[in-house]
C-alpha cells in the first residue's frame, strides 16, 4: 500500500469538509478492499441526493434520527452488508451516496483512534502510512493526534449528542477542529475542558 504524504492529505481533507461538493469526495486507493461496504454501517442520505435516493427501493431507508425532514438512512442486510453491495461491487457505484463518497478511513490512521466494533475497518486503517515533508508536517500530525485524543477522552465536556459515536466520524472531526483544541492544550494557562468543548462547538457553527 502506498504511503500517503499527510501534509498534502490533511490539506485536502479540510478543504473538503470545509466546502463540500455534492457528487465529490474523497480521493482514496481503497483496491479491493470494501470493508466499509461490509461493516454493519446506516448510510446518511440527504434530501438533495435526488439521483441517489431514485435508485434505492424505499423500503430500505427510514427517517434519520434527529436530522431534518427528508433526510434518510440506509440500514444493512442480515449480513452487515449495505444492500446495494453485491457482493463484488456497488450496484449503485456511479450515484452511490455522498456518505460513502465522503469515507476516507485514512482519518481513523492520522488520528490515532480505533473503530473497534468493525474489526475490517480497524485492520485496514492499520495499514495506512503517511510520509513528511518535514518537521512542520510532524508537528501537525502530533497536534492533530492531540485534538483526537482530547475528543476521545473529555466526552463529558461536550453537551449530551454533540459528538458523534462512531470513531470515524469522531475522527473526521478532529480533523476539523483540532487545530482549535490543540492550540489551547499548547497554552501556558491551559483552558478547562469545558471552555475547550465550547471553543470547538463555536468554531463549528463558524
Amino acid at each position: 500500500m502506498k504511503p500517503t504524504p499527510f501534509g498534502g492529505w490533511l490539506a485536502a481533507t479540510r478543504q473538503r469538509f470545509r466546502l463540500p461538493v455534492l457528487g465529490e469526495g474523497a480521493t482514496v486507493p481503497c483496491g479491493t478492499c470494501s470493508a466499509c461496504c461490509r461493516a454493519s454501517l446506516f448510510i446518511h442520505i440527504r434530501p438533495d441526493e435526488t439521483q441517489t435516493l431514485a435508485r434505492i427501493p424505499r423500503r430500505l431507508v427510514f427517517p434519520a434520527p434527529g436530522a431534518p425532514k427528508g433526510h434518510v438512512v440506509m440500514g444493512y442486510n442480515e449480513r452487515g452488508e449495505c444492500p446495494m453491495w453485491t457482493g463484488a461491487a456497488c450496484a449503485i457505484y456511479d450515484h452511490r451516496p455522498q456518505t460513502c463518497r465522503d469515507f476516507d478511513c485514512r482519518v481513523l490512521a492520522a488520528t490515532g483512534l480505533t473503530d473497534d466494533d468493525h474489526a475490517e475497518i480497524a485492520a485496514q486503517a492499520a495499514r495506512w502510512k503517511f510520509t513528511y515533508r518535514g518537521a512542520a508536517d510532524r508537528s501537525e500530525h502530533a497536534r492533530v493526534r492531540a485534538a483526537a485524543a482530547f475528543l476521545r477522552d473529555h466526552g463529558d465536556a461536550f453537551p449530551a449528542g454533540r459528538l458523534p459515536r462512531h470513531p470515524a466520524q469522531l475522527a473526521a472531526l478532529a480533523i476539523r477542529v483540532y487545530d482549535v483544541i490543540a492550540d489551547r492544550l499548547a497554552g501556558e494557562a491551559r483552558p478547562s475542558d469545558t471552555e475547550i468543548a465550547r471553543a470547538v462547538l463555536e468554531a463549528l457553527e463558524t
